[in-house]
């Protein structure tokens, strides 16, 4: 069992690591496509190149950089750790040894950069297309039946042979394309967009009316479109194991969790933003958003940069009653069961905050979505007098809230040139959500005591250092 808050190291200490076996040179160039990586770097010119690897792939990263120095001239750097989540595109990382591109390995959540070029470069994991094709028609054997192939960026170099096999059987089945392109090219009418992904859709009701075919381990990936497309039947063909299954997720269950939380943001008062992306395009307007949204909702809120979150890290923050994490798609369904405080999407902060935004089935991870322009994005309505606000019962707690934006005056706090109230505690409570989570705790620290502890004339204090004072050793008056 993992412990809530901290963690004791011993399994980091007693991991054994070990350098995985050299692969040949022929095989290492076309995982990696070398020829696809070298030609961007000739054709951007760039010359200090950062090379980002997962966990997994870190082991090739010597071996890669040297080969890319080679056949480019360009010195060629590897990021050591990621500021975030390997899906996402370590900007800020790369930025701090001044890379003029980033050549990303591995998974990718593709979300799109804001500042540098970047080339994605999944390597080529093996997939038995056959096996995947045959697994395909015993879970579908209606030929007639709509289905949109989806898979993991690291087996798309496959999905060609694989519409190959199955198109001539099936007419319509649709196999969606990545967009990892600099810049994408536009959608057209007919097409949707979604998580780096295009689909081509031909039915009248759009994706909802299609089953969706995953190709890949389950994972993040998965979770997020099985949620996003929640009105779906989904079905998965495991590589690793070929195996393929119509899943069983209750994604019922998982959404009954996500509204749970959804509730535990009305009726929280202090709100911690977490940024969980400094790469991801719009994450900027996304703060301001969320700032804006819960300032007329009339919560308080926090902006908080911990890096990758942990529960010993936002342990820290007792005062605050719940956070909203922005990061990509993949890392925005963070599970918060082993955290002190609940950690919530933009999407279900939105739903709880927001009146003009009503449930209506369809689930959003890509906070993009949510900004001005895009096609999710909700207005605030005008504000409404307090006179006029409808009361709301807390399905929690019980309690009644109001449930109406508010525009609180700037006025509200006073100014450093007014008289305080005799009360300094709770004058400062007023002010302060954390001074006002103190005050209601049963233990506040040490007491003060004032007028009660006898007044003393100033002594010297021991001089030097903590390891060797000068009268170390020595009876202390």
């Amino acid at each position: 069992m993992a412990a809530a808050f901290s963690s004791d190291g011993e399994v980091a200490l007693r991991r054994e690591l070990r350098p995985a076996a050299a692969a040949p040179r022929g095989d290492l160039e076309r995982f990696y496509e070398m020829d696809r990586a070298t030609a961007f770097v000739r054709e951007g010119g760039f010359r200090k190149v950062a090379l980002q690897f997962p966990d997994e792939l870190l082991t090739d990263a010597a071996a890669v950089a040297a080969l890319m120095e080679a056949a480019t001239g360009a010195e060629m750097f590897v990021l050591g750790d990621t500021t975030y989540g390997s899906c996402c595109v370590d900007e800020v990382a790369a930025e701090h040894a001044s890379a003029e591109a980033v050549l990303h390995y591995g998974p990718a959540c593709l979300s799109p950069c804001r500042k540098l070029p970047v080339l994605h470069i999944f390597g080529q994991q093996p997939l038995d297309v056959g096996c995947c094709a045959e697994a395909f028609r015993e879970l579908y054997p209606e030929r007639q039946s709509r289905v949109v192939v989806l898979s993991d960026v690291v087996y798309a170099h496959a999905m060609g042979e694989l519409e190959q096999q199955l198109c001539p059987e099936y007419p319509n089945i649709i196999f969606s394309r990545l967009v990892c392109g600099d810049p994408p090219d536009p959608v057209l009418p007919e097409e949707e967009c979604r998580f780096g992904r295009r689909f081509p859709v031909e039915a009248p009701g759009g994706l909802q009316d299609y089953a969706m075919f995953y190709v890949g381990a389950e994972g993040l990936a998965l979770t997020s479109f099985m949620l996003t497309w929640n009105r779906c039947p989904f079905s998965s063909f495991d590589p690793t194991t070929n195996c393929g299954r119509h899943e069983t997720l209750n994604v019922n269950r998982a959404l009954m969790r996500r509204l749970y939380l959804v509730e535990r943001a009305r009726d929280a008062r202090v709100v911690g933003i977490l940024v969980g992306t400094l790469g991801v395009a719009g994450y900027l307007a996304l703060l301001q958003h969320l700032r804006e949204l819960l300032h007329r909702a009339g919560k308080r809120s926090y902006t908080l940069a911990v890096g990758k979150p942990n529960p010993a890290k936002l342990a820290n923050f007792l005062e605050v009653d719940v956070f909203v994490l922005v990061a990509c798609a993949q890392n925005s369904l963070l599970d918060s069961s082993d955290f002190y405080r609940p950690i919530v999407t933009p999407y279900e902060l939105e739903l709880a905050c927001n009146p003009a935004r009503k449930w209506t089935g369809n689930y959003l991870t890509d906070f993009r979505d949510l900004l001005p322009g895009a096609c999710a994005h909700m207005e605030l309505p005008p504000v409404v007098p307090a006179t006029e606000a409808i009361p709301d019962i807390s399905l929690i707690t019980g309690e009644m809230r109001a449930t109406h934006l508010c525009d609180p005056p700037a006025s509200q706090l006073p100014p450093s040139t007014a008289v305080a109230c005799r009360d300094q505690t709770w004058a400062l409570a007023e002010i302060s959500p954390a001074a006002s989570f103190l005050e209601s705790r049963s233990w506040q620290g040490l007491e003060q005591q004032l007028g009660q502890t006898p007044i003393s004339k100033a002594v010297q204090g021991r001089r030097g250092i903590a390891i060797a004072y000068e009268d170390e050793g020595c009876e202390q008056p």
